[in-house]
């Protein structure tokens, strides 16, 4: 009979154990290569890439997937499966994970846990982004300021002062910009001067800085912030990849400030972008004659944007504004209270409030010398008095 349990015993152990090895075995991680390859896929887009992936149920069966099934799959086509099919990409994306590793540069998949939250949330969000640097991409407030390359003086000023005051209240705020001449640097040396972490998102490769007169800020922003992009280390900086670019500086942020634009311009693609994911949009006004302002009046004129002329602007907004607390007076002057107003106020630290006649009997004191003493403690700002003489601590 004994022998008889413990095989009972076995034969339970061995099917946990099954049950254990086929789970671990039917959802093993994808592997860092397979997740930088399906980025590389030409033609198919951040969108179609999550579909595809979704289709075969993970990253690695859509490369293992023979080019006669592929052509099958609606919306594919003969193109797109060829280069679906074409292996090549697995071979530079194990170049790309040996790059990575040796340069110490994070990487972010939209599907693993660390994605940052408000990407997520942005359909064509990159699939895969490279990050390098210490800084938390789900940081509490985020805000993405673009502009103009030919940013004015007075541009440079407004981006100092603007950040300069979100930053005595915000010490926490997170500035994110594309790392470009104009307003781009100048909102990231006014987060660094003001000691915030700041982001820069790259139309390239890491291997690359674009422009190179910039590498200096880039190496301060990896210290207080980070550097970020979607490019493989190699990619170099062509026209498309600003715009492309432009959709992870909104898609990153809780909002977006344009500071000067012209009537045209990559920051106004960015305000639309940022539009589009339904985030705020905030652009500093101009004169109608400043052709550095014409894109920031029409964000406003068309109502795509909010009028903004300083941080309270954005803090009132945003509801960011801190709640203004009032001074300890209590504490400062309980100290120089005399004997009967430590005792009133004790009284009504304990209870909560109380009227005149209440107040006059627990203490034991004369109603005309109360009422002197609770008009010097109003003076004080130690109380207040309510409706019906009710007293209550300030």
């Amino acid at each position: 009979m004994r022998h008889f349990y413990e095989r009972e015993e076995l034969v339970i152990r061995l099917f946990f154990l099954y049950l254990f090895v086929s789970t671990t075995c039917a959802m093993p991680e994808v592997s860092l290569k397979h997740k930088i390859a399906l980025g590389l896929i030409p033609r198919i887009g951040d969108v179609n890439a999550r579909k595809l992936v979704s289709h075969f149920g993970s990253v690695e069966a859509l490369f293992h997937e023979p080019y006669g099934n592929l052509i099958k799959i609606p919306g594919i086509g003969s193109v797109l499966a060829k280069y679906i099919s074409d292996r090549s990409y697995l071979d530079t994306a194990e170049k790309e994970v040996e790059y990575v590793s040796k340069n110490n540069i994070q990487t972010y998949f939209y599907l693993d846990n660390n994605y940052p939250f408000r990407l997520r949330q942005c359909e064509d969000s990159p699939v895969i982004f490279f990050f390098m640097g210490d800084c938390d991409l789900n940081a509490v407030k985020i805000l993405s300021v673009v502009g103009t390359r030919n940013a004015t003086v007075r541009g440079k000023e407004l981006c100092e002062k603007i950040i300069g005051g979100l930053a005595a209240g915000h010490p926490d705020l997170l500035i994110v910009s594309g790392l470009a001449y104009g307003i781009d640097i100048a909102s990231h040396k006014a987060a660094l001067s003001n000691n915030l972490q700041t982001v820069g998102v790259l139309a390239h490769g890491f291997k690359t800085m674009y422009p190179s007169i910039h590498a200096s800020t880039a190496k301060a922003i990896v210290k207080q912030g980070g550097l970020l992009t979607d490019f493989i280390s190699g990619e170099l900086p062509e026209r498309n990849n600003f715009i492309k670019r432009n959709r992870i500086i909104a898609g990153l942020s809780d909002a977006t400030l344009v500071v000067e634009s012209g009537i045209k311009g990559g920051a106004l693609i960015t305000a639309d972008i940022a539009g589009s994911y339904n985030r705020d949009v905030f652009a500093v006004p101009g004169r109608p004659e400043d052709q550095w302002s014409a894109g920031c009046n029409n964000l406003i004129k068309y109502n795509k944007a909010a009028l903004t002329e300083c941080s309270d602007d954005i803090e009132y907004f945003l509801n960011w504004k801190p709640e203004k607390t009032k001074p300890p007076v209590q504490r400062t002057l309980f100290s120089d209270l005399d004997d009967k107003e430590k005792q009133v106020y004790e009284l009504l630290m304990k209870q909560g409030e109380l009227n005149i006649d209440t107040i006059c009997r627990l203490i034991e004191i004369p109603i005309h010398k109360l009422s002197s003493l609770l008009l010097q403690m109003e003076f004080k700002g130690l109380v207040n008095c309510y409706p019906g003489n009710v007293y209550r601590i300030n």
